[in-house]
């Protein structure tokens, strides 16, 4: 029995060998007893649960048969996904979980997130986060015809890509003191995110204990995978 965590999969049609991968990955890596927490942004974009096309039709396949087979899988909203909902989770037997979310691992809670609140120097971002997030603007926004959400989709990722242009890397990474703000607030020693696409197990030192912070990787040009089964491993998958 082991516990698998994986982020930042932005599977999306223009991709479809990573499509593949995550599809062989839950055919193969995953059996009866295990668990799969997805920590955001498995989707480059869902745009509601009434837009759906082919590629994501056989993710959503794939996820349902984990959950004919009683493998549990659980899914966070990311920054590119937040829009995934009830029917969705339906149609996949997947569990949506809130962000931040706190997990027990052999008797040891583990904090769960997807990582871009942890980024609050990027002051820009975070205003945009707001905005984007507020239950009017998602209401309004899944109103519309699917073609208009396309094209606002579109506009809100080129603006992203040329904000980030003229950010430093460090800008977009988290900031530290708001990872020891948000493990003590949780009273945890072991915080799991992904969002910044950089993996890497962090350890640190806070108020006389050693803290743990492992990023995960994203699934650009191959798989990242944390497994646990009574220690952590971050493993990659070749195309």
């Amino acid at each position: 029995m082991k516990t698998l965590f994986i982020s930042d999969l932005h599977l999306c049609a223009s991709r479809p060998a990573i499509t593949q991968l995550f599809i062989e990955f839950l055919h193969k890596r995953l059996q009866a007893g295990d668990r799969l927490y997805i920590l955001g942004d498995l989707f480059e974009t869902w745009l509601g649960d009434d837009a759906i096309d082919t590629q994501n039709q056989a993710v959503i396949d794939a996820l349902q048969g984990l959950h004919q087979k009683q493998i549990p899988v659980f899914i966070m909203h990311g920054n590119r996904d937040f829009l995934l909902g009830d029917a969705f989770a339906s149609a996949t037997g997947a569990i949506l979980i809130d962000d931040p979310c706190i997990v027990e691992l052999d008797g040891t809670e583990v904090l769960l997130m997807h990582g871009d609140t942890l980024c609050t120097d990027d002051v820009d971002y975070q205003a945009f986060r707001l905005q984007i997030r507020n239950p009017t603007f998602c209401t309004e926004f899944l109103s519309y015809a699917i073609e208009k959400r396309i094209a606002i989709a579109s506009q809100f990722r080129q603006e992203s890509r040329h904000r980030a242009k003229q950010k430093s890397a460090e800008i977009m990474d988290v900031n530290q003191a708001t990872v020891e703000q948000v493990m003590k607030k949780y009273h945890v020693q072991h915080l799991i995110h992904g969002h910044t696409h950089r993996p890497a197990q962090h350890h640190f030192e806070l108020d006389g204990s050693t803290l743990e912070r492992t990023v995960l990787g994203d699934w650009y040009h191959q798989g990242s995978v944390l497994r646990y089964n009574g220690h952590f491993t971050l493993e990659t998958l070749p195309l």
